[in-house]
Formats: C-alpha cells, structure tokens, sequence
C-alpha cells in the first residue's frame, strides 16, 4: 500500500467513525506511520481518532498530534472538573479509591498506588470521558506485589496460547524481576494489545517492555 493509499484509508474510517469528527483532521503516511494533526472537540475524540487509525490495515504506528479545542460553553472551572473527575472515579467499581486527581487547565492529572494495570487503564478512560477534560496524565503506579510463586513466563505464554486473536508461536517472552518483555510479531493493533494485556494480568509482573513488531 503507498503512503496516498494509507492516507485515504486512514480518512475514510475517521469518515466512518461516528464517534470521531474528522472536518479538522489531516492525515499524512510515511511506510506505516500516519501522523494525525488538527484538532477535535474533546479529549475522547482524540483518543477514539488514534483508534480509528490504529485499525487500518497497513498502519504500523500512530503519532498523535491532534489538539483539543473546548468550546466556550463546555470550559469548566478547574475546581468543577475536578469534582466531576473524581465522582466518575468512585462510581467505577475497578477503580480503587487511591487514585487522586487534580487539574490545571483542563488537564488532568492522576496519581496515587494501585494493584494491576488495567485499574490504572481504567482510571485514564473514566477521566478522559468528561466533558471540558483536554488530556489525562496517567501517573498513577502498581504497588510492589508480593513476589509470585510461580513460573511468571510460563503463565504469560499459556495466556497468549489461550486467547483466540493470538499466534503464541510468533510471540516470544523473556521476564526478569517482574519485568516481562515481549518480543516478534503479531498481525494488527488489537492483536498487540491483546498480549500486552496478557503479559499485564500475569501475577507478580510490574512493568511490560512492549516490542512487538505489526505485520501485514
């Protein structure tokens, strides 16, 4: 596929997403690599844009550029946005009450300790969903586990060679005090994200070095 082709691709499912408002949007491909750049009405539509384009066939990596305009009626006090934050956190079940946030400008910060990643993934998703909200810096952190008992390599491969999206043949994994890094390749975006969630939900693993490679 030429850069021109992956352009037009990548335009049309941001066309096609209703979720996405696409008239402010610009799209340039460099083998694989498509930059998006302009600007969308709130922070969700951005992250739903990097989405859109992540699941074309052809694109091995987004950069994100877009901005966030708030319209002048949807600007929030900073005060008020942090309130509206922090209710859609406690209402959220796998979001444990550790996490903080606070907001300057629109952009929110979030800190305090959790127990697994995906309730870190979690508390970035809730806070980027509200109205007037322009980004989410996720500095949030996993709390030491206690040390597992187990094989942690061996339980991050069953789980690959478990989920139906994945080839567990092209996916290697190496784990070192709680460090799993995952390396070969895998055939689109949400098959990436489905083992680095794998390697994530492994008992005793604290961080996850992500090197897979997207072929087509």
């Amino acid at each position: 596929m030429t850069n021109d082709q992956l352009e037009l691709s990548v335009a049309d499912e941001l066309f096609w997403d209703p979720k996405v408002d696409n008239e402010e949007i610009a799209v340039s491909a460099n083998d694989g690599t498509v930059t998006l750049r302009g600007t969308v009405g709130s922070f969700r539509q951005k992250r739903e844009a990097r989405k859109a384009a992540e699941r074309v066939y052809g694109v091995v990596s987004v950069d994100n550029q877009l901005g966030v305009r708030i319209l002048n009626q949807q600007r929030r006090d900073d005060a008020e946005l942090r309130g509206d934050v922090l209710q859609a956190l406690m209402l959220d079940s796998l979001v444990p009450s550790t996490v903080d946030a606070g907001v300057k400008d629109g952009l929110v910060t979030l800190t305090g300790p959790v127990d697994w990643q995906y309730q870190r993934e979690e508390a970035a998703f809730i806070a980027g969903n509200i109205l007037g909200v322009t980004g989410v810096e996720n500095d949030t952190y996993l709390e030491s586990p206690t040390p597992y008992a187990g094989d942690v390599k061996h339980s991050i491969k069953k789980a690959l060679e478990r989920d139906a999206k994945l080839d567990a043949d092209n996916i290697q994994v190496e784990t070192t005090n709680g460090k799993a890094t995952l390396t070969g390749k895998v055939g689109s975006w949400a098959e990436r994200d489905a083992a680095v969630a794998a390697a994530w939900a492994a008992p005793g693993v604290t961080n996850v070095d992500d090197q897979l490679s997207i072929y087509y």
